[in-house]
């Protein structure tokens, strides 16, 4: 291999994009089958993505439990679930998490290894770096993927982005790429996601893949209103206050949410966490010590002492959206590409409703084992058939913030900041209406001329910044194009001028395409449970 200041060449079998808790999975699981593996991460594998940054539970769930907690997702997910999918996802995670044993010390329960509990994710996200380099994967941190490789048939051959630290720019040649770039949450300042810009959707959707569920993103979680820490349980336990210091009464946590934007909307709201009993705030110092040190640091006990709250935006992260897959083994319906974890989209086992915690932890590792093996058998094949095409003809197809189509001037900040405002206010995102969406929707569709025609990108963070901007704004217009086209209430999509949940739209929506955004419904079909 040949290396300039200004560009490494690389070949692998299997090229992971996303060093996440999905990508850790996917690179083990191709590297145990035998392929050469390589994983790039926008920044480090171990510390990247919201797995790393609290405790995170697992769908473990004996055999003999599952049929009633798929009986409940189902409910919970306004019947677009599909049991097949929940009962292969479960079973992945129940055979693969003992793998962990000896590294993580569970607790022990009935003198047993308790699996269910939720595991420290910066424990969990280190041991899997560990795991994925002793596996023998190449893993690159600071190399973020900007565009995809086409062959001459137009499968995907590998991916070329820009090297951070050292400067210049990669090209990998690769039999099958998976992408495992997270969901995103268009900068709302949730902790660990700002650098899930939505990235891999636009390579994705650059290459031809198709989205489903994309209306899904309007999850909203409680924070300290100083802190970017974002965790539900905690504050399930909260006794909530106005500005007037009137309580607020709600039956359950998420169905207050919307109680809580609107308070917002009229000055602060304070709670304190003294519902929380005695052995949760135990363990909570154990599983989630981070969520802790924000308040600990201001002199606040959050068990005794009101504090002010806001709402971070989950987008597509808590979210359910993300690229439609085309088969049992995470296949996109583009040729050689594969979508593991948040990326791709969580409906069929969580539907209409949040898949965050359990499932969509679960969810990362099953997507990602099922993504990497089918990678490694792309490989093994392609190794065994007639070669490569030469490294010099492939052809790079990203466009909007890399190649701009004309001379002019943009401001990427503004861009971004338009992009978050839209997709996260509480009034436009968490209170829908058609006129609402639809002015949000023009708003960037102007918004992605300017960044098709003016955004240039280069091997630089300035270059990084134009793409990700093309990326957030590509898919905000998914998310506002489907929220439109579902006009019910279902789920966490919620329609003021459609308070209603309409059988007609008992189906999947799926969205594409760049320039013109195309939408079609997908009636729910048959399922029944493996």
């Amino acid at each position: 291999m040949t290396v300039t200041a200004e560009h490494v060449p690389l070949s692998a079998g299997v090229l992971v994009i996303g060093g996440g808790l999905a990508g850790a999975w996917a690179a083990l699981s191709a590297a145990e089958q035998g392929a050469d593996v390589i994983l790039v991460d926008k920044g480090y594998c171990g510390t990247s993505g919201v797995t790393a940054t609290g405790g995170v539970g697992h769908w473990y769930l004996p055999p003999q439990a599952r049929a009633a907690e798929v009986a409940a997702r189902s409910s919970a997910g306004g019947d677009l679930t599909d049991p097949a999918w929940m009962y292969r996802t479960m079973e992945v995670a129940w055979q693969r998490l003992p793998e962990l044993d000896r590294y993580y010390q569970w607790p022990v329960k009935d003198g047993q290894p308790n699996r269910a509990i939720s595991v420290r994710g910066p424990e969990y996200m280190r041991l899997m770096r560990g795991r994925v380099r002793r596996a023998g994967v190449t893993v690159l941190d600071h190399h973020p993927a900007t565009q995809l490789l086409l062959d001459r048939d137009g499968s995907v051959a590998g991916a070329s982005g820009i090297r951070l630290q050292d400067g210049g720019g990669w090209t990998c040649q690769a039999s099958a790429v998976i992408l495992a770039t997270g969901g995103t949450a268009f900068l709302s300042r949730l902790l660990g996601a700002h650098n899930n810009t939505a990235d891999g959707h636009l390579m994705a959707a650059e290459a031809g893949a198709r989205f489903s569920a994309m209306e899904f993103s309007c999850y909203y979680t409680v924070a300290a209103a100083h802190s970017t820490m974002t965790r539900s349980i905690p504050f399930m336990y909260g006794t909530y206050r106005d500005c007037d210091g009137n309580e607020l009464l709600f039956e359950t946590y998420q169905s207050g949410i919307p109680m809580i934007a609107r308070a917002l909307a009229r000055g602060p709201v304070t709670v304190v966490l003294d519902r929380m009993p005695p052995l949760a705030r135990q363990k909570l110092r154990h599983v989630q010590p981070n969520f802790l040190l924000p308040l600990l640091r201001r002199g606040i006990d959050p068990f005794r002492d009101p504090f002010p709250v806001a709402l971070r935006g989950e987008g597509t992260i808590r979210g359910t959206g993300g690229i439609a897959l085309s088969g049992d083994d995470c296949q996109t319906g583009v040729e050689g590409l594969f979508a593991a974890g948040d990326v791709a989209s969580r409906e069929p086992i969580v539907g209409a409703s949040s898949g965050g915690g359990q499932p969509n932890s679960a969810w990362c590792v099953a997507s990602g084992t099922w993504s990497g093996r089918a990678a490694a058998r792309r490989a093994a094949s392609r190794r065994a058939g007639s070669g490569k095409t030469a490294a010099s003809a492939l052809r790079p197809i990203g466009e909007a913030g890399l190649r701009p189509r004309r001379s002019g001037d943009i401001d990427i900040p503004a861009v971004r900041g338009a992009v978050s405002r839209e997709l996260n206010d509480y009034d436009k995102n968490l209170f829908r209406s058609g006129p609402g969406l639809r002015r949000s929707l023009a708003l960037l569709e102007d918004l992605w001329t300017q960044v098709s025609d003016y955004a240039s990108g280069g091997d630089d963070r300035d270059g990084l910044r134009s793409r990700e901007a093309a990326a957030l704004v590509a898919a905000g217009r998914w998310v506002l194009s489907a929220a439109i086209a579902r006009q019910e209430s279902r789920g966490m999509h919620r329609r003021t001028d459609a308070a209603y949940r309409d059988p007609r739209f008992t189906a999947t929506i799926r969205v594409a395409g760049l320039d013109s955004v195309s939408v079609a419904l997908a009636p729910a079909r048959e399922r029944v449970a493996s």
